[in-house]
């Protein structure tokens, strides 16, 4: 799989995912796939919330690592 398809792939699952972090006064940001890590940037709400890291990798890796063949980790960006 190209890394431009990864992409919209990663883009896909967070596109499913936004709707809970816009309930919760935030949202994210894809800034770039490379050799199976995500890089995100989390804006909003959960930029600044102590329970982004759960979020990043207990929401939003779990379903990424799930949904998309070649995603190892998912990093935030800041």
């Amino acid at each position: 799989m190209t890394d431009v398809q990864m992409k919209e792939q990663v883009q896909e699952v967070l596109d499913k995912l936004r709707p809970f972090l816009l309930r919760d006064g935030g949202d994210c940001e894809l800034v770039d796939v490379d050799e199976g890590i995500v890089k995100l940037r989390l804006l909003g709400a959960c930029g600044s919330c102590p329970s982004s890291t759960i979020t990043l990798k207990a929401g939003i890796e779990r379903a990424l690592l799930e949904e998309v063949p070649g995603i190892v980790e998912v990093e935030q960006v800041f």
